[in-house]
């Protein structure tokens, strides 16, 4: 078994979001697979501007909050114990339009 701590990684990113990768994708020889939580404040959007794409698929489920996720034109509002998966390639955002953090968990999954 191989143990995070969260209160052992350091946060990644800037001032929009606190990024937590729990797992690398080198955690494992040969491993496919990221691992972590962010934390959205209220009124922050990633990326700042328009939307970015991922080489892997990306799952994610809401843990507490809300946020607004948007994929070409279309919006989806997504709570707590929702879940979303974004293939690889597809561009995105998301916006938390709240009032209260938005903590979501995350895995980046990179296709055989």
């Amino acid at each position: 078994m191989i143990l995070s701590y969260a209160n052992n990684v350091l946060p990644e990113g800037g001032p929009n979001a606190i990024l937590k990768t729990m797992f690398p994708f080198d955690a494992i020889d040969g491993g496919k697979t990221r691992f972590g939580i962010i934390t959205i404040p209220p009124g922050a959007r990633i990326p700042v501007v328009g939307l970015a794409p991922h080489d892997e698929d990306e799952y994610c489920i809401v843990v507490s909050g809300s946020m607004v996720v948007t994929v070409a034109e279309n919006e989806y509002r997504v709570s707590v114990g929702d879940a979303t998966l974004i293939p690889s390639g597809e561009a995105h955002a998301s916006h938390n339009d709240g009032d209260e953090e938005c903590v979501v968990v995350w895995a980046l999954v990179k296709r055989l």
